[in-house]
């Protein structure tokens, strides 16, 4: 793939996905975003002229699959390409699995299954054409250690971590490889929630000693979406300092 992409970044708004998007703008790539309403992060980069020709952006519900379907088309039409997508918006909804409304269950599966499962669609047909291509799945180490209260989050987490398997194999014949980052606990909005009592638990369950922050993913994904990693598909990347160990 050249070295300036055209990527898409999920839920951009804010959290891992607005530091994803800062960094990837920072590195020179074109970067498409959206999120169910803006953000002053995401008015701060529209009034930058200096982007205008590098960032594209739009309010979309990733519950509505008519808009997202057409805002993988708009960002096509815009940049001529699409080399990437990076799967990030998610929501989380803490609680115990017996006290969850079907409201809320419904919402995580939309959003963290149903929304990745049509933009990697979506994506993954313009890449065909283009014969070259790269998905990046956000999963969590959740997906992969039980939580309490997160059992229908690490549930949809770990259908994404199915789904890049498969897809992997789908679309590794055509050069388009599917791959997945799964962080641990980060300072981001999702965590803002936890107690100091829980803050402590993690800390002490990570064997280098801290929360992690949304900076520590970014290399995993700079190496993702390069060269160097060229030979490697279907996989699983665990970022959270140890915890999982």
């Amino acid at each position: 793939m050249p070295q300036s992409l055209v990527i898409i970044v999920s839920g951009g708004s804010r959290g891992l996905g607005r530091s994803l998007v800062e960094r990837l703008l920072g590195q020179g790539h074109c970067v498409a975003t959206f999120s169910r309403s803006r953000t002053q992060f995401i008015d701060q980069l529209m009034a930058g002229s200096d982007l205008e020709k590098r960032f594209y952006y739009e309010e979309v519900d990733a519950t509505d699959v008519v808009s997202l379907r057409s805002f993988v088309q708009a960002v096509h039409g815009k940049f001529g390409q699409l080399d990437a997508l990076i799967n990030n918006a998610a929501i989380a909804h803490d609680g115990l699995l017996a006290m969850t409304s079907e409201t809320d269950i419904q919402q995580m599966l939309d959003v963290n299954l149903r929304a990745t499962f049509v933009l990697a669609k979506e994506s993954s047909r313009l890449m065909l054409v283009q014969g070259a291509g790269c998905i990046i799945q956000i999963s969590s180490v959740v997906a992969q250690v039980g939580y309490r209260g997160l059992s229908v989050y690490g549930a949809t987490k770990a259908g994404l971590e199915g789904l890049t398997r498969s897809l992997a194999r789908e679309l590794g014949p055509r050069g388009i490889r599917v791959n997945a980052v799964a962080p641990g606990f980060l300072e981001t909005d999702m965590s803002e929630g936890l107690s100091d009592s829980q803050r402590e638990q993690i800390v002490r369950r990570t064997p280098l000693g801290r929360i992690g922050d949304a900076s520590d993913i970014g290399p995993c994904i700079d190496f993702l979406l390069s060269p160097g990693a060229d030979f490697i598909t279907g996989q699983v990347i665990t970022v959270d300092g140890g915890a999982s160990v």
